[in-house]
C-alpha cells in the first residue's frame, strides 16, 4: 500500500472530548481548545449526542476549532459516511481495524485528518511498536490511551498509564503523539514536561458527576497545558 501525505503536522494541540450540546461546546471554544471530540459508534461507553445533534453543534463550532469524530467503526466507508453526515474534519479511529481500511479512508478522504489510537495495557509495548510501523504512512497522529480491564473500555477510562511508555512512543514514532489517559488540570503540566507529546487530550478529567464539563476545570486544564507547551519552546 502506498502512503499518502498527511493533512497537517500537529504541534501543541489541546483536545477535549465529549460534549452534550452547543452550550457545553462553546465553553471549550471560548478557552481556546484546538480539537473537540465527538464520540459516536462506541463499544462500551455511552454516546452523549445523536448524529443530528452532533452535526448541529459542529456547524456552530465552524472553524473556531477542529471537530473530531471519535469512533469504533471498522470500515472506511462507514466512517467516511459518518464524517460527512456530522461535518467532522478529523477522525479518531479506536477500533482494532485493519491498516487497509485506514489506508482506504486516507486515499478517499484526503482532506480529513486521521488520528489512530494506541491503547496501552500491561506489557503490550511490542504490539504498539508494530502498530506504529503499520499505520504511520496513513495517519496524521497517534493518541495514547489506557485500557480498563474491569470495563473493557479502550479510552475515556479516566485511568493513567505508565508515562514512561508514552515517552518511548514519542521517541520512536515518526508521527506526532497526543497524550491521553487520566489527564486533569493537576497533572497535565507534569505529563507534558515528562512525555513531550505533540498534544494532550482530556475527557473525564474536566467533567463533573453529571458528566458535563466544569468550566473552571476546563479553563485551568487549557491554561496549564498551554503554559507547559510554551516552556518546551524555550
Amino acid at each position: 500500500m502506498q502512503s499518502v501525505k498527511s493533512v497537517v503536522k500537529l504541534k501543541n494541540i489541546i483536545q477535549i472530548a465529549g460534549v452534550h450540546d452547543w452550550k457545553e461546546a462553546k465553553i471549550l471554544v471560548d478557552v481556546g481548545t484546538d480539537f473537540i471530540g465527538f464520540p459516536l459508534r462506541l463499544d462500551v461507553n455511552e454516546e452523549y449526542l445523536t448524529d443530528e445533534e452532533a452535526a448541529e453543534v459542529i456547524g456552530k463550532i465552524g472553524n473556531r476549532a477542529k471537530s473530531v469524530l471519535i469512533t469504533y467503526l471498522e470500515t472506511a466507508v462507514e466512517t467516511a459516511n459518518l464524517c460527512k453526515k456530522i461535518g467532522a474534519t478529523w477522525v479518531q479511529f479506536h477500533a482494532d481495524l485493519p491498516v487497509s481500511e485506514v489506508a482506504k479512508f486516507r486515499q478517499s478522504n484526503s482532506k480529513i485528518g486521521i488520528i489512530k489510537s494506541l491503547v496501552i495495557s500491561q506489557d503490550n509495548f511490542a504490539e504498539i511498536e508494530k502498530m506504529i510501523d503499520k499505520f504511520s504512512p496513513f495517519v496524521d497522529a497517534f493518541i495514547t490511551d489506557t485500557y480498563d480491564p474491569n470495563s473493557g473500555a479502550r479510552g475515556a477510562t479516566g485511568k493513567i498509564h505508565d508515562w514512561k511508555i508514552s515517552r518511548k512512543i514519542v521517541e520512536i514514532s515518526p508521527k506526532p503523539i497526543i497524550l491521553a489517559g487520566g489527564l486533569n488540570p493537576e497533572n497535565v503540566s507534569e505529563a507534558i514536561q515528562f512525555v513531550h507529546p505533540a498534544g494532550v487530550d482530556v475527557h473525564s478529567g474536566v467533567t463533573g458527576k453529571d458528566k458535563r464539563k466544569i468550566p473552571k476545570l476546563v479553563q485551568k486544564f487549557v491554561q496549564r497545558a498551554k503554559e507547559a507547551f510554551d516552556k518546551q519552546l524555550k
